[in-house]
C-alpha cells in the first residue's frame, strides 16, 4: 500500500483523538450530571460515551469515507479501502461516570491482518500515545519504550477483567503473580494500562478476554515501543476479540507461564 496512505490517516487519527478527548473532557467535568445505561454486570455507557464515538464517525467519514467502521457503541460501517478504524470513544467508562481520571480515546487502524495505527489519547493528562507499524511509539512528541526490568519482582503487572470471563481466571491470575513476588494494579482501563506497558511504566499486561477496540491499539504501541504480545490476527480479533499478555522482553515467558496456567484451570 502507498506510504501516503497510512501517514494520511496517521496524522488525521491523533487529530480526531485530540477533537474526541477536548469533546469527552467536557462531558468529564460535568460527571455527576451524565445519563448513564448499563448494558451489562459492571458494564456502563453515558451519553458521553455515545456522541464522542458520533463525532469520531463523523470525522473519520469526511476524510476517508471508503474506509470500514468499527466501534464499541454504535453499528459498524463497512469499508472498500481496506482500511478499518477500530474506536473507543472512552475506554475506562466505569471511572469515566464517577470522576477518575483513568480512561482514554482509543482509536486502532487494522489493515488486513495487521495493525497499522494505534492511538490511545489521554485527555486528562495531556498524553497521546501513539505509534504506526515499524515507526516506534511515542507520548505527544517524545520516544517511548517499555520497561528494560527482567524480572516480576521489579515492577507492576496490570490486570483486567470482565463479564465475559469468569471470575476464577482473574483470582488465578492474581495469586500466580503474588506468588512470583510481583504485585499488580486494575485501575479499570485496559487501554491505559497498555498504554502503560509501552511507556515502561508498568511490567506488563495480562487479560483473559478484550474487545478489538480496547486492545488493539495499546498492542501496537507496545511492539513498537520494544515489548512482546501474544500474536493475534487483527482481522480476527474484530470479530472475537480475545486474550491479551504483552510485557516487556525480560518477562514475557514468565508471565504467559503465569496467565496459562490461571486461565487454563479457570
Amino acid at each position: 500500500m502507498p506510504k501516503s496512505d497510512i501517514e494520511d490517516r496517521y496524522k488525521r487519527a491523533r487529530e480526531i483523538a485530540k477533537k474526541a478527548g477536548d469533546e469527552a473532557l467536557r462531558y468529564f467535568r460535568s460527571f455527576e450530571t451524565l445519563e448513564i445505561d448499563r448494558k451489562g454486570h459492571q458494564d456502563l455507557v453515558s451519553e458521553g460515551d455515545r456522541n464522542v464515538e458520533l463525532l469520531v464517525r463523523a470525522e473519520i467519514l469526511a476524510a476517508f469515507p471508503d474506509d470500514g467502521i468499527l466501534g464499541e457503541e454504535h453499528a459498524p460501517k463497512e469499508g472498500s479501502s481496506g482500511f478499518t478504524w477500530v474506536i473507543d470513544p472512552i475506554d475506562g467508562t466505569a471511572n469515566f461516570v464517577r470522576g477518575i481520571p483513568v480512561w482514554a480515546v482509543v482509536i486502532a487502524i487494522v489493515c488486513g491482518s495487521e495493525i497499522e495505527i494505534g492511538v490511545t489519547h489521554d485527555p486528562v493528562h495531556d498524553e497521546m500515545y501513539h505509534a504506526r507499524r515499524d515507526g516506534g511509539a511515542f507520548i505527544n512528541d517524545k520516544a517511548i519504550s517499555v520497561s528494560q526490568n527482567a524480572s516480576l519482582t521489579n515492577g507492576t503487572v496490570g490486570i483486567g477483567f470482565s463479564g465475559r470471563t469468569k471470575d476464577r481466571g482473574i483470582r488465578n491470575l492474581i495469586d500466580g503473580l503474588l506468588e512470583e513476588g510481583s504485585v499488580f494494579n486494575r485501575n479499570a482501563s485496559g487501554a491505559v494500562s497498555l498504554a502503560y506497558v509501552a511507556s515502561g511504566k508498568f511490567l506488563g499486561y495480562s487479560e483473559e478476554h478484550m474487545n478489538a477496540w480496547d486492545c488493539l491499539a495499546g498492542q501496537l504501541l507496545i511492539a513498537e515501543a520494544g515489548g512482546q504480545i501474544e500474536k493475534q490476527n487483527a482481522s480476527e480479533m474484530l470479530v472475537d476479540g480475545g486474550r491479551v499478555i504483552a510485557s516487556a522482553p525480560g518477562i514475557f515467558d514468565d508471565l504467559l507461564r503465569i496467565s496459562n496456567k490461571a486461565f487454563h484451570e479457570a
